[in-house]
């Protein structure tokens, strides 16, 4: 067995580099410290404890770093997964409950377990049914969401926590007169210094700069005194090793989610591990590798009370950019966010929970996706459609039920464009061996008046049999009693199953019978075994089976001169004397 395969770590670790270290030191300690406070909100997001966060944080990806074939993906807690969390547990188990850390955990082993066999098994192409419309308007909501919950910490008022964006904003606005505008302040001031850092550059961990301001100006000036929220007490020391609580109930409850988060989670991971990997030539992302090291991340993680985790995009961005070139750098920040566990976390009491709100909010404002539905507008509007379905049904409904109508709709659409694909009739260029959709070329092309060429551009099989059928009966009557041959071009057929084998052998008869002969050109290698043993190449005869177009009309154009001439002498060629 070939262990470097499934050890990455066994492939680099002996080929590590010196010059290397100090890109992975300066990487690991950047995203380290910005994984401090990003584990801290997105823990909020989750609906957990702080402490929460920061396990997620270490444990996953020092796991990653182990199995995980991208050598710059940042492993952790990430924005749209955590609201996931929170809005699945929270069906089960009140919010801040230990049921409800306990469903976390436990969630987090159970996706973990789905990606490692969907990963064994190579499923991981089951994520393409997660078009890229249904994506965006399911992670556009999210970021609405996720930003919308958090103006409670960045107004300082109550606002009930939610899902459904039109809850939380008419209950925003029921309470708006309540602000307190110190909290409003702090959290205003804090996403301008983010989104100003991130600006001018990426070096500054900007989430670190405004939690340490945020952290002095409550200790100085005592600001909790005058309203503004604070994070509070975070637990010291490292996780301990505990067994998550499997019960049958549970589980089944569960389930849906995380098969869902399973997905999801892959789709960010990979997403983001690709795009990376385009800027590097030393080595190969395994989409099934990635889900094994990413469920392992996640079960290993469970035994020390994480949540689910995946690749996060900002912080492997970081990561890339601050000089990473081995999975080491993930190992570091890991280690960074022990030694905040150990010796840092009393360090955050005083952090101000509108300087998290502003962490949140400008993170997920990258998830808002502005440029998708720009671009399907000029080319595909029903896709646009599906796009802001999921949308709506997610910002309103729930978050499961916008990801389900989402893949039903794009199984919908695929389904309906299988049923009905792009067939043309076509002509000749003139002066060429080329023919064309006679439909785009008006005017432009020879059409004989006793052949007919048609290219069916999909498979043939139950689902398009009677389209086809149907289709070419209607260029067969607009043709008229002229015509003598049908010309099938098969270079877009890829297969064709029982029931395309059943209708073609009617269609055969049926034109058979009125005089009209069938010939195929250009049928790729395994369509002509699947026709070879229906016997249906036998039927027409492999005569009128031809490597291209032309060469069907020229063999036709022959025969027909041939029987012109075997007709204006017939009389002569059956001469006998008797």
């Amino acid at each position: 067995m070939n262990f470097k395969k499934y050890i990455p770590i066994l492939d680099w670790l002996p080929n590590y580099k010196k010059e290397w270290f100090k890109g992975d030191l300066g990487a690991g300690l950047t995203v380290g410290i910005m994984l401090i406070p990003q584990g801290i909100a997105y823990a909020m997001i989750a609906g957990l404890p702080p402490i929460y966060g920061l396990y997620t944080a270490m444990i996953p990806q020092i796991v990653y770093a182990i199995f995980g074939t991208s050598r710059q993906l940042a492993v952790g807690p990430v924005a749209m997964d955590s609201l996931i969390v929170a809005s699945g547990v929270a069906a089960l188990a009140q919010i801040g409950t230990e049921n409800f850390i306990e469903f976390a955990i436990l969630l987090a082993f159970m996706m973990g377990f789905l990606q490692v066999v969907f990963g064994f098994f190579k499923l991981g192409f089951l994520v393409n049914f997660l078009s890229r419309p249904v994506i965006s308007g399911f992670t556009s909501a999210a970021a609405l969401i996720i930003g919308l919950n958090q103006l409670k910490h960045l107004l300082g008022i109550q606002i009930v926590r939610d899902n459904k964006i039109h809850t939380l904003i008419l209950d925003a606005f029921q309470n708006i007169s309540e602000i307190n505008w110190l909290t409003f302040a702090i959290g205003a001031v804090s996403i301008l210094i983010l989104i100003f850092l991130k600006r001018i550059t990426t070096k500054i961990p900007a989430a670190l700069v405004v939690v340490v301001l945020g952290i002095v100006l409550v200790r100085v000036f005592h600001l909790e005194q005058f309203g503004v929220k604070i994070l509070g007490e975070i637990p010291r020391g490292l996780p301990e090793f505990t067994i998550p609580k499997f019960e049958k109930n549970t589980l089944i409850d569960l389930f849906p989610i995380a098969l869902t988060l399973s997905f999801i989670a892959f789709l960010e991971a990979i997403s983001v591990a690709k795009a990376i990997e385009i800027k590097h030539t030393d080595y190969k992302i395994s989409p099934n590798q990635e889900l094994i090291a990413i469920g392992l991340g996640n079960i290993v993680g469970s035994f020390f009370q994480t949540y689910p985790a995946t690749g996060g995009l900002s912080r492997t961005a970081v990561n890339n950019q601050t000089g990473a070139k081995t999975p080491l750098a993930a190992i570091i920040s890991g280690l960074i966010v022990g030694v905040t566990l150990l010796f840092l976390t009393p360090v955050f009491f005083y952090l101000p929970k509108a300087v998290l709100g502003a962490i949140i909010v400008v993170a997920v404002y990258g998830l808002l996706d502005f440029s998708m539905p720009k671009e399907l507008l000029t080319y595909s509007k029903r896709e646009l459609i599906i796009l802001n379905i999921t949308l709506l049904v997610t910002a309103t409904v729930g978050i499961k039920e916008g990801i389900f109508i989402g893949i039903i709709l794009s199984l919908a659409m695929l389904i309906y464009r299988s049923t009905k694909p792009h067939f043309a009739v076509l002509g000749q260029v003139k002066d060429t061996h080329f023919y064309r959709n006679v439909n785009r070329f008006e005017g432009l092309l020879n059409i004989s008046d006793d052949i007919l060429i048609v290219r069916f551009d999909a498979q043939l099989y139950f689902a398009n049999v009677s389209f086809f059928k149907d289709k070419l009966d209607e260029f067969v009557t607009e043709k008229g009693s002229q015509l003598k041959l049908i010309i099938i071009d098969g270079e877009s057929i890829n297969s064709i199953d029982s029931s395309g084998i059943f209708m073609l052998k009617d269609v055969m008869n049926k034109y058979k019978n009125m005089g009209i002969e069938i010939a195929f050109s250009g049928m790729k290698g395994p369509v002509r075994d699947i026709l070879d043993k229906s016997e249906i190449i036998k039927k027409i005869d492999y005569s009128n089976c031809f490597m291209s177009i032309q060469e069907a009309v020229d063999v036709f154009e022959d025969r027909k001169k041939n029987k012109e001439i075997e007709v204006k002498y017939f009389e002569f060629i059956n001469q006998t004397n008797r």
